[in-house]
């Protein structure tokens, strides 16, 4: 097992959390918008310690074991663990179509 794993964002998941914050803090929304942030970002830098908590992502045709999910706020992030680093790959609300890959 691994310790010193990095955590990497995937632009495209990266592009797409900062919209769903973007689109969150509108309004009167920027309490709610800071809480999902900080609980996502929490949540993913705690992969680090532990990447095989959560379990393996059912969206993922041919999952090796290595692609995982977590949610919060109904917000769906998608993660692979390698050897080297844990890769955050996609973050959509729960009620959208799962994308496949």
């Amino acid at each position: 097992m691994v310790e010193n794993r990095s955590l990497v964002w995937d632009k495209e998941a990266l592009n797409d959390f900062k919209i769903i914050y973007s689109f969150l803090k509108t309004g009167d929304n920027l309490d709610y918008a800071n809480e999902v942030k900080k609980a996502i970002l929490k949540t993913a830098k705690e992969l680090v310690k532990n990447p095989f908590i959560f379990e393996q992502d059912r969206f993922k045709f041919d999952n090796d074991g290595s692609f995982r999910a977590f949610e919060e706020f109904k917000y769906r992030v998608a993660y692979k663990i390698t050897e080297v680093q844990i890769r955050i790959l996609r973050v959509r609300h729960t009620s959208r179509e799962p994308l496949e890959y």
